[in-house]
């Protein structure tokens, strides 16, 4: 669906507009359970529509390392882009975070997903983009990781934060795979797609505007063209 015609423009841009409520890109508060951890490197993988404004926005994240588009929730055989498209792969449209706890905390960067990255009220869809491979999704990598997930999502919830419930899923990863070369770093490539223009040039300015301190302008770009 991300191949919409250009013709499609402006219709593309009022569902985007109607997609996103007014409880989004706005300050909420911090995960109580945010346990610090002194490694060097950790990584996560998350699951809210579009893959290239999801990598787009981390990438924009200070104390984030790589991000990587792909695929997870599914097999090896079928993570393909014509294959998820089909919505019967079981896959979500991923990002695989790799951070520097020491800089950016788990519990930060759960805060951008929440805030500014997704909508998590949105069940298995975002905006314009419809299916299950549009979910909201937290695939584990360590238990501390599930526990903190589930805590925020529940401290969120208790507050009332949105004004509908948080949909997202929290299941452990069991596989992720990079997407295909034209699809990383779609947004720094194509910044003047329409899709992009409408859906995610937002998010990024939404990460600067309520989260300064963690902003990079610069991004971590998966590799040069």
């Amino acid at each position: 669906m991300k191949f919409a015609p250009l013709l499609a423009a402006t219709a593309l841009l009022a569902l985007s507009a109607a997609a996103r409520g007014d409880d989004l890109d706005k300050k909420i508060p911090g995960a109580a359970l945010d346990p610090a951890n002194p490694a060097a490197s950790e990584t996560v993988v998350l699951a809210g529509g579009c893959f290239w404004g999801q990598q787009a926005v981390f990438e924009h994240v200070k104390g984030v390392t790589r991000v990587v588009a792909g695929y997870s929730g599914g097999a090896k055989e079928t993570a393909t882009y014509p294959q998820v498209t089909t919505e019967t792969t079981g896959h979500a449209e991923s990002v695989q975070i790799t951070f520097d706890p020491r800089i950016v905390s788990f519990g930060k960067l759960l805060q951008v997903y929440f805030s500014v990255a997704h909508d998590p009220t949105q069940l298995n869809f975002q905006g314009p983009d419809q299916g299950t491979s549009y979910r909201s999704e937290i695939f584990f990598a360590s238990p501390a990781q599930e526990k903190a997930a589930r805590a925020y999502i529940a401290q969120l919830g208790g507050a009332h934060v949105f004004g509908q419930a948080i949909v997202t899923k929290v299941e452990p990863l069991k596989g992720f795979y990079a997407a295909e070369g034209y699809h990383q770093d779609y947004l720094i490539h194509n910044p003047t797609q329409p899709y992009i223009v409408f859906n995610d040039l937002p998010k990024l300015a939404a990460l600067k505007q309520v989260w300064p301190e963690l902003y990079r302008p610069d991004p971590v770009r998966l590799a040069s063209r």
